[in-house]
């Protein structure tokens, strides 16, 4: 076994997340970690004592990670809708850091530093007070949803009939395009794409074509 001086507190931490996030809490014991390290037990613990203590700096390190999104565009529209498409990437790359995070009850700090930049971004769209504040809960709620709606979908039982059996015949004679795609896997980055798009579209202002310097509420021309 490796000794305390041959790892640090750094790669303790990643070696727990790592072990977090690809297996769920269950899966952290410090034997398990320290096995997975090469070291002894005891220096698990000179590192970052227990193992709650170790659960409370992974929550922290999360709440951190989850902090660090950058608003890009040419727009605050185009930015708003990064700030989403990043907020989404994050939730899905750590669900079982994120569930840690929820049951300590720090979501909200947590997602705190996304609505602030979703805030700025409605401001510099020109929107103020509770019509500011429903474009940025909009956003955010429509975030978390899908990101439930696509794990539930990814643990769930094989459904009989499936979607193929359900759009049949019937429905293939009066729109075979229709059931043609509807019978096939859908597109979770496409359909979250299209509707991120069409919420900001609907909440945030727009520049005013030829304008410099003003807003005009509405939806886009239709896609081709």
């Amino acid at each position: 076994m490796t000794d305390r001086q041959s790892i640090d507190r750094e790669g303790v931490l990643l070696a727990a997340e790592a072990l977090v996030r690809d297996r769920g809490p269950s899966a952290l014991t410090m034997r398990k970690l320290a096995a997975e390290l090469g070291a002894a037990v005891t220096a698990i613990y000179w590192h970052v004592g227990n193992r709650e203590a170790l659960l409370d700096e992974l929550v922290q390190r999360t709440v951190r990670e989850m902090g660090q999104i950058e608003a890009r565009g040419s727009d605050p529209a185009a930015r708003a809708e990064s700030v989403a498409l990043a907020l989404r990437r994050k939730l899905r790359a750590r669900p079982h850091l994120i569930a840690l995070v929820h049951e300590r009850g720090l979501t909200e700090v947590m997602m705190l530093p996304a609505q602030r930049a979703l805030v700025h971004e409605a401001h510099a769209a020109g929107l103020r007070g509770a019509a500011a504040a429903e474009a940025v809960r909009v956003l955010q709620f429509h975030v978390v949803g899908f990101v439930l709606v696509e794990r539930n979908r990814e643990r769930a039982p094989r459904q009989r009939p499936g979607e193929p059996e359900l759009w049949g015949a019937e429905t293939a004679e009066q729109d075979p395009a229709l059931a043609a795609a509807l019978a096939g896997a859908p597109d979770p980055e496409r359909l979250f794409e299209l509707s991120t798009r069409a919420l900001i579209a609907s909440l945030w202002p727009r520049p005013v074509v030829g304008g410099q310097d003003g807003f005009r509420q509405g939806f886009p021309p239709p896609m081709e």
